[in-house]
Parts: structure tokens; sequence; C-alpha cells
């Protein structure tokens, strides 16, 4: 059984997430298979190849590492995270935006190895080290 299926305690739990969250009230929190669809789909609009050959392939392994996750407050923060996500993907919004230091501290040792690794792979595909692209500035 797959726990990240939208079950009716979850969409009981959505309708109070956007007050509580970094989510706008309007905005309602997208079932597991349409965000993992939503999140492929902007990465063939908005991702060079490279790119996106590495995003699709995280975002699929994310997504298949917790298929069995039953804690609900996980299994919303996931959702959350990666529909925001989506949106800063879609509007750029993303670009030379920081790292929250409170996220940062959360994460294990393995994923802040992930985070090292994939700024390197961007970082490298950009040939010069990534200037221009992380200051923010014009």
């Amino acid at each position: 059984m797959l726990a990240l299926r939208p079950t009716a305690r979850l969409w009981a739990t959505q309708a109070s997430i956007g007050s509580k969250s970094s989510l706008t009230e309007a905005l309602a929190l997208l079932p597991p298979i349409p965000l993992y669809r939503r999140i492929l789909r902007v990465h063939r609009k908005k991702l060079d190849p490279a790119m996106r050959l590495l995003g699709d392939s995280y975002v699929k392994s994310e997504f298949r590492a917790h298929r069995t996750v039953e804690n609900p407050l996980h299994i919303i923060g996931f959702l959350t995270e990666w529909q925001l996500y989506a949106q800063k993907l879609e509007g750029d919004a993303w670009i030379g935006e920081k790292l929250d230091k409170g996220k940062l501290d959360k994460m294990s040792d393995q994923q802040v190895g992930q985070l090292y690794e994939l700024m390197q792979a961007i970082r490298n595909e950009d040939g010069e080290g990534g200037e221009g692209h992380g200051d923010g500035k014009q």
C-alpha cells in the first residue's frame, strides 16, 4: 500500500495547511502523483537537457524513497516542499535565492552532501563556476 496516496485524513488536513505553512491560503496542496507529474513537466520546460536528466532522476528517487512513509506530518512536509520547488522553478523566483539556515540545520549529513554535489554539478555545467547567476544582481 502506498502511504503517499491522499487519504481522507490527509484531505481533511489540507484545508488548514495554508495558514500554518509558507503556502498561501488560496493554494491547495497537490496530491503526490499530480505533483510528481507537474515537477517533471516543469523540468521539461525550464531545464536544459543535462540538468533535466539530473533533476528528473533525483525527483524520481525521492518520490520512490518516500512511497512508504506513513507519518502524515512528514507526508505533508514532503509534498509542501516539492510544491514550493515547482512553483519557484515555474516562476524563476529560485534564481539567486539562498538556502534557509533553518532548513540547512535540519538536513542530515547525507542530504547536505547531496546538496553540495548538486551545487558542484550546476557550477560545472555553467563552466564559469556559476558567477553571474548566484548573486541575484542585475
